[in-house]
């Protein structure tokens, strides 16, 4: 299968990139998307839950600033009921807000039966993830982020992370299998085509704050926007596995204080006046479906 293609149903699936629209995703129907496998729809057996991750992409790891770290999310996930949420990591977001870098929204959509197996099909035979090892490295990279892949239907579970994709030794053992991956990753990362096929803006229900001491003054630092809150509302989770900084669940509600528009796809390089006098780096990270900090 060289490509899934998708075309609308609905006649009002299309979203344009200026206010927040629902985050519920709208219908899209196959015409000649590649059939299921022999079985039939449904042939790849898979959760049907609407947190249930069937395949997930992400990138994260290597030489970066803390900020960029503290916002990183899934750049691509399929979930058990056909909702997938993702963004272009190759597309800008916002324009800044002075020192505020806004981050490029989620997009999400919903995929019929079809178009979920179609899209497992893809990711484990063409895109290389049925017969994937769990890790591989490259030691002529140093300091480069990590692609992870995650699958979880038709029996199949595990992870798979590759260092440095796209940086490959044409001379390794492993290159058809890294130029399978890269393949996949650019088709998941851009899986509306540049916008040709109708999707929604992502409006997360909640977002991850991370807080962190920064500093001296800035001069384009903002007033601490929430009242009932202060720095010590902010605390690394207990759980050694988490992400390992200050944070607070906020919501929409909390977000909108901060007097950013369009902050829906997280923002980095804030600087907020504590309560305390003291000065400190905000960052924002939207929750995903299933994720609840």
């Amino acid at each position: 299968m060289a490509v899934l293609a998708l075309v609308v149903v609905a006649c009002s699936g299309s979203a344009s990139s200026g206010s927040p629209r629902p985050s519920s995703a709208p219908s899209i129907g196959p015409s000649s998307a590649p059939s299921a496998s022999p079985g039939g729809v449904g042939a790849i057996e898979h959760a049907t839950g609407a947190t249930d991750v069937l395949l997930r992409l992400e990138e994260g790891g290597g030489f970066v600033a803390p900020s960029f770290l503290a916002t990183q999310a899934p750049i691509f996930t399929l979930y058990g009921d056909g909702t997938i949420v993702y963004r272009n990591p190759m597309k800008d977001g916002p324009p800044p807000v002075g020192d505020i870098f806004r981050l490029n929204p989620f997009r999400t959509a919903r995929l019929s039966e079809d178009q979920i197996q179609a899209t497992l099909e893809r990711a484990f035979g063409e895109g290389g993830l049925g017969p994937a090892r769990p890790k591989y490295e490259n030691n002529m990279v140093a300091d480069a982020s990590t692609t992870i892949f995650t699958v979880n239907a038709g029996g199949l579970k595990k992870t798979v992370s590759v260092y440095a994709l796209g940086m490959d030794d044409p001379t390794s053992a492993d290159v058809l299998a890294r130029a399978a991956f890269q393949k996949l990753a650019a088709s998941l990362g851009d899986f509306d085509r540049g916008g040709t096929i109708p999707s929604q803006l992502f409006v997360p229900a909640g977002y991850r704050g991370i807080l962190l001491d920064g500093g001296p003054g800035q001069p384009n630092a903002r007033t601490w926007p929430w009242p009932d809150l202060t720095p010590s509302d902010f605390v690394a989770p207990a759980d050694p596995n988490s992400f390992q900084l200050p944070v607070r669940v906020l919501t929409p509600a909390e977000v909108a204080a901060l007097g950013v528009d369009q902050a829906e796809g997280g923002l980095q390089g804030a600087t907020l006046i504590g309560p305390d006098g003291k000065f400190y780096a905000f960052s924002l990270r939207p929750l995903l479906p299933g994720e609840a900090s």
